[in-house]
């Protein structure tokens, strides 16, 4: 909808509010006088809605533009519902509201609510509407929680007040990232060699979910080209580092380059050290950026696999496996996956995979500040990991992050922190503090200023 079409609505749907409101005060008072608080409320009301309208600088998406003006509808709908609803309180309290003692003014009474109800109804879901489709700050986890809450009084209010909080916020965040991305050079990313990005366990690189969410368009925004690992959810560390060294070989062929930079999240940095120790992809690697990778193990998922009986820990294998069969791994194999995470593994991969000179080693590693401010499932974990390896991310302890000539340790003030899944933008969600995809710009810009 565009900006003179926004404004038009507002006029109309804000004005019929008006009318609804002082048509019922005049049948009440059976005259048709308004008193001043009526006009002087209503009047500022339209002042503020529409000037705020008008002033309101365009934005730098139509997908902002879209969701701003679904937030100020919602803006609306909250102030004059909360006016209407003192105004007819104040009407009753004052014995101006007489619904059985004459018919004549129950039946005019039950009109104006009928015509105020309505145009609450329509301004909410011309607001409602639109955040919902247009938002992704909101997540499925609002949406539910308005559907729940939407007939619930109070609490309805109580929940619009927060989405107009998330959406809010999500509008500025998103505009101004937007305008530093419009202000900078277009090749800020465009380094030596292509990157090639290697996915942790659990998951694939799907065509249309992406594993790293909104970070590659942000990088490929900014001149970078990017392939992917596209090797199995779930395998040993030696099977995943065969498909990953053949994978390179394929795209180094098919792209024409000499070599790429990977950037590996999770167990994915475990696959390419592999890869590049033992199985010679030191020909195709510039350099090796860890996210998140647990090079020493985690503690916690030694004690689960000698906690788990084996026929529990075999079933959970064979459902796993089922799964991804069906989408698209040939001989996923969960229990070798697992495995190869634990301190024990690590401990003896780490002796026996050996960095290779020429190749670049550089790692990353956040903390997860508090359980309870972290998405599911890390939230739950985040106790546990404490309990083994110290502070961590949800998954990963962070004594067990660091690799290489050059390591970089994120968090963010406050309850929230940043978790496993943040590092990969997992829930598309704006941590306060952290963008997830400048923190990328900035890493591949540092690459390419090195020369890489």
């Amino acid at each position: 909808m565009s900006r003179l079409r926004c404004v038009l609505v507002d006029i109309v749907i804000t004005m019929a509010t008006v009318i609804a409101a002082c048509t019922y005060f005049n049948i009440v008072h059976g005259e048709l006088q308004m008193p001043s608080f009526v006009i002087t409320g209503w009047g500022l009301l339209v002042v503020a809605v529409l000037g705020g309208r008008l002033l309101y600088p365009k934005l730098m998406s139509r997908r902002l533009d879209i969701l701003r003006a679904g937030w100020h509808h919602l803006l609306i709908f909250l102030i004059s519902t909360c006016y209407m609803i003192f105004f007819y309180i104040k009407l009753w309290l004052e014995g101006r509201i007489i619904i059985f003692e004459d018919i004549r003014f129950n039946k005019w009474w039950i009109i104006s609510i009928i015509i105020s109800v309505l145009a609450e109804a329509i301004i909410f879901w011309s607001g409602m509407l639109r955040v919902f489709f247009t938002s992704e700050q909101l997540a499925i986890k609002w949406r539910i929680i308005a559907a729940v809450c939407g007939m619930i009084p109070i609490a309805n209010i109580c929940v619009l007040i927060r989405m107009m909080i998330i959406t809010g916020n999500e509008i500025k965040f998103e505009d101004n990232r937007l305008k530093v991305q419009a202000s900078r050079e277009k090749d800020l990313c465009k380094t030596k060699y292509p990157l090639f990005m290697v996915h942790g366990i659990f998951f694939r690189d799907f065509e249309h979910l992406n594993y790293w969410g909104r970070v590659p368009k942000a990088l490929e925004e900014n001149g970078a080209e990017i392939y992917y690992g596209n090797h199995m959810s779930s395998s040993s560390v030696e099977r995943s580092a065969r498909e990953l060294y053949d994978r390179l070989e394929e795209v180094c062929r098919k792209a024409g380059c000499e070599k790429v930079n990977v950037i590996a999240h999770s167990k994915g940095g475990l696959d390419m050290r592999y890869a590049i120790s033992k199985l010679g992809a030191d020909k195709y690697v510039a350099s090796l950026t860890t996210i998140n990778t647990p090079h020493r193990g985690c503690e916690f998922a030694e004690y689960l696999l000698n906690k788990i009986p084996k026929k529990q820990q075999d079933l959970v294998a064979e459902k796993y496996n089922a799964i991804f069969r069906k989408l698209g791994d040939k001989d996923p194999d969960f229990m070798e996956g697992v495995s190869n995470l634990t301190f024990s593994f690590c401990d003896k991969f780490n002796e026996e995979v050996k960095d290779v000179d020429g190749v670049l080693y550089e790692s990353v590693g956040s903390k997860l500040n508090k359980a309870t401010n972290g998405r599911f499932p890390l939230n739950m974990s985040q106790p546990l990991v404490k309990h083994f390896d110290g502070d961590n991310d949800g998954l990963v302890g962070e004594k067990s992050f660091s690799w290489g000539s050059r390591f970089t340790y994120l968090t963010v003030k406050g309850k929230r922190g940043i978790s496993h899944g943040d590092m990969i933008d997992l829930n598309r969600e704006n941590i306060p503090g952290f963008d997830v995809r400048e923190f990328y710009i900035g890493l591949v810009h540092d690459l390419k200023q090195r020369g890489y």
